[in-house]
């Protein structure tokens, strides 16, 4: 966990509803030109994703570690009754699981 002191300061960031998240920083495109490398050193080092709004429309800033993820989640959760693997899976005990093997 980052301390206060050792994150990027975002002067210009502006909180918005996302359906996803209960606060997102917003920043205006032309900030966001200006300001690109702290926002994402900001989105670096928070995992919070960025929106940039603009006249021709908006665009989320995301690290590429947190846009992984969540390709592989969809990926993941596409599969039919992978969902339900998983819940399965995560509700029984490893050592009811796990297998000895003869080396």
């Amino acid at each position: 966990m980052l301390r206060d002191s050792d994150r990027p300061k975002l002067k210009f960031a502006i909180p918005s509803v996302f359906p996803y998240a209960p606060v997102i920083k917003t920043v205006s495109a032309t900030t966001a030109r200006t300001e690109l490398y702290r926002l994402i050193d900001a989105t670096l080092a928070e995992h919070e994703p960025v929106q940039i709004t603009g006249k021709r429309g908006n665009a989320v800033l995301v690290a590429e570690e947190d846009w992984r993820s969540i390709q592989e989640t969809l990926h993941l959760l596409g599969i039919p009754g992978m969902r339900e693997s998983i819940r399965e899976g995560m509700a029984e005990a490893i050592r009811d699981c796990a297998k000895d093997i003869d080396l």
